[in-house]
Order: structure tokens, then sequence, then C-alpha cells
């Protein structure tokens, strides 16, 4: 993703071609956003699916104007350090000409800014499955511009812009494990240590409300993130993006198979839930291994994170830590072992010639790998943790318990997902269209994990 160095006499030409497709693959980008909502809507009880559908709707509002303010221009302009980018005709997209292209590539930079938006916007978005139930609408949807501010636009830089201290290092992230899932897995372990467990953790039934919404919204993500990955190379010109695209299917199929197995052997059953999550998993981890390695190799990275993740989901019980929808067991470590798995599978034969441990590279690249890994997870761990407590200390993160309990859709929206009275689901039907506490009506299922 990141800009080459390319000579005047060589430089290409705008490509009809590449420059449509990129446009398609944003498209299929943002449409991630309202999967993600479907999927973790689904997953929360009753009482909070609105929310939880706003948490990531409003992502897409916050970010694309700070994007379009200074975010462009803090990830991708001119370095500074190694550590952000600045360019003044970035600043509001205003010193952009129309027919630009993003250096040494046959594409608009505004098209090459959009579809860098779209990660953007997605990225916080994937924290909010971490809080579910408990956070007040306004506190989280200033953390998110603080958030993609100090938090997202400097790590974007440092993976994939030039001049960027990972970039230049040679950690190989092909469309975001770093940048975007250990980014948004750490950080939802920084909040959540924060403002504590919902109500009722591990006493209290919190089962998903709706499957088929889960299983709808998985289905919108797997559509979607073949333009999140195949995109990623930002043309179409030497089959590098072809690769990609068939590795994000293979490893996602064979994550979900691996979750499924998983839940077979250690519980007994194969459920939908487990499913969706094992796809979600594979692809995660595809997201910066598949321009490195080949379909066998992807076979295996999906096999090693659907099981993994499984595993990890039911960490939180036994370290005590409320991270409601597994945004860190799937999407955190997920991403470690995506990220890593580049040091081990990558051939040197499609995005680079780096050579994993497989393919007689030695440890070079693993290590590489490594840093970029804990970099990124620490300072986002950290930095995320202090942007909570901050907030927490001065406006307040959390709702009242008693509005935890009785509904976070009624309290902070004023409405319902479902209308069961026929009453209504707005705010003049508050009394008569509420749902009972702890209403989980639709999914007697929930997810088996590791006590």
């Amino acid at each position: 993703m990141p800009p080459g160095i390319t000579l005047a006499a060589d430089a290409p030409g705008l490509s009809a071609a590449n420059t449509g497709f990129m446009l398609i693959c944003s498209a299929l980008v943002m449409l991630m956003t309202p999967g993600l909502a479907f999927f973790y809507g689904g997953m929360v009880r009753v009482k909070s699916t609105l929310n939880m559908l706003m948490m990531c709707f409003i992502s897409l509002g916050i970010v694309t104007v700070l994007w379009v303010l200074y975010g462009f221009s803090l990830a991708f302009g001119t370095d500074s350090g190694s550590l952000i980018g600045w360019s003044a005709d970035y600043v509001g997209l205003s010193g952009i000409g129309i027919n630009q292209l993003w250096d040494g590539y046959s594409i608009p930079v505004y098209v090459f800014a959009v579809f860098q938006l779209m990660f953007a916007i997605i990225t916080p978005a994937l924290i909010s499955g971490a809080l579910a139930d408990r956070v007040k609408f306004t506190a989280w949807a200033l953390f998110v511009a603080l958030w993609a501010t100090v938090v997202y636009f400097p790590v974007a830089h440092w993976v994939w812009g030039s001049g960027g201290w990972l970039f230049e290092m040679g950690v190989i992230d092909f469309a975001g494990g770093t940048a975007v899932h250990i980014n948004a897995g750490a950080a939802a372990l920084g909040v959540i240590l924060v403002i504590g467990k919902r109500v009722g953790f591990g006493r209290d039934p919190m089962r998903p409300h709706s499957l088929p919404l889960v299983m709808l919204g998985a289905g919108l993500l797997w559509f979607g993130w073949f333009g999140f990955n195949a995109g990623s190379w930002l043309g179409n010109d030497d089959g590098v993006g072809a690769v990609m695209f068939v590795n994000t299917q293979v490893a996602t199929a064979a994550a979900m198979l691996a979750w499924l197995a998983y839940e077979k052997i250690r519980h007994g059953s194969l459920t939908t839930l487990g499913a969706a999550s094992g796809a979600v998993a594979g692809l995660v981890a595809i997201t910066p291994s598949g321009g490195s390695a080949s379909p066998l190799g992807a076979i295996a990275i999906g096999a090693v994170a659907g099981l993994l993740c499984a595993m990890a989901v039911g960490l939180k019980y036994r370290f005590g830590f409320d991270d409601s929808l597994d945004v860190v067991g799937v999407h955190l470590v997920g991403g470690v072992v995506g990220s890593l798995l580049v040091g081990f599978f990558a051939t040197g034969g499609v995005q680079s010639d780096a050579r994993g441990l497989f393919y007689g590279g030695g440890f070079e690249q693993l290590g590489k790998q490594a840093v970029g890994v804990f970099a990124v997870l620490a300072y986002s761990l950290v930095v995320s943790a202090i942007l909570a407590l901050v907030l927490d200390r001065t406006i307040g993160m959390r709702v009242g318990e008693d509005d935890e309990i009785s509904g976070i859709d009624q309290v902070e929206h004023a409405e319902t997902a479902y209308d069961f009275s026929g009453a209504g689901g707005g705010a003049g039907s508050r009394r008569t269209a509420s749902v009972p506490a702890g209403t989980a009506a639709a999914a007697p299922q929930t997810r088996k994990v590791d006590a």
C-alpha cells in the first residue's frame, strides 16, 4: 500500500481499469462497517442492539470528517522523524489535483485517500464490540475522535507511510494485521481494563439475541474483505491481488473448519456462532500474510488462527476481563497470529522477495514481524487505556448501573430494536415498547468457552 519511488520517465499514467477496480474495492470496504454492525448487533442482548449498531455507524461520520480535515495528511503525508506524516496539500484534501496520481501507481490520489479512509473507519468500530452494553454514547463518540487522531493515524504512518519506521524496517503487513486488527484488539483490552465489567458478567446469561443477524454480518464481512485485501495492492496488473483474493477465501474457510472442529472436540457441538467467529478469525489472520503466502500456506495460517482464536475467547473468564464480543480473542489474537506467521510462510515469490523460516529465509523476517506486532500492541494498549481513563474521570465512560440493567438502547437512544407491543419503537413509546431487562428472546444458544 505505501507509495514507491518512481523515476519521472517511468511514472505510470492513469489507468481507468485500476481506478475503477479501486473504487469498487473502496465501496466493498465501506460495506464492512455496516456488516460489522450486524455481526456485533446480533451478538448482544435485545436491549443493547441499537446501541451496538450505532457504535459502529458513528465511526462512518466521525472518522470521515477527521480524515478529510487532517487524518490523511497525518497518515500519508511527508514523513517527519519516521513517526508521523504531514502535507499541507492533503489538509482538507484541498491541494490535490483531480488527475494527480498516487506516487508510483496508476490511480488518483483521491482514490487512494478514499480507500484508506474506509480502513480508518472500520478500525475504531472494531473496538466497540468489547464495550457492549455499558458505555455512554457521547463518551464513545469522543473516544473514537481522539483514538483515531492519536493512535490510528500515527500507526498507519508507521506501517504503510513512506518513511514510517516499521515500513522502512521491512515489516510486512499487506492489508492491516498490525495497523487495523492488533491496533483495535489492543485498544479494546486497554479500555475494558479501565471501565470494568458489565453488571452480571460471569453470573447472568448474556446470549446473542439473533444468530441470523450474526451470520448475515459475517457474510457481509467476508464479502467486503475481498476488497479490503485484494484492493490493498492498489492495482490489478501483476497478479498479486489475485493471489491475495484466493488466499482470503482459502484461509477463511480453513479457519472456520478449525474453529468448528475445536468446538466439536471440546464441547460436543457445532454452533453457528462458532462458524461465523471462525470465519472472521481467518479473515483477520490472512490480512497481513496473504500477500506473502501460497494457497497451501493460507490453509495453514487459517487453521492455526481458527484454533488459537477459538481457544483464546475463553481467556476473559479465566483472567476476569469483560471482552463482551471477543474483540481481543479474535482480532488481537488473530492479528498477532497472522502477522507472525509471515515470518514462517512468506514464499519470497508474491508481494516481495522476503522469505520466511519454512522457505529458507531464517529468522530475519520473523524478527521484523515480532517488532511490528509488539510495538503496535504496546502503543495502542497504553494510549487507549490513558484516553479511556481521562474520559472516565472527566465526563464518565459508563452509563449508570440501573440504566445498564434496564437497557442502554432506551437510555441512550430513546428507541428499541424491536416493536413487540405494536406501539412503535421510538421515544414516544418508551413505556409501552420497552424490553424487560436481560431479555434474550431469539437465541437460546451461546458460545461455549473454557471457564
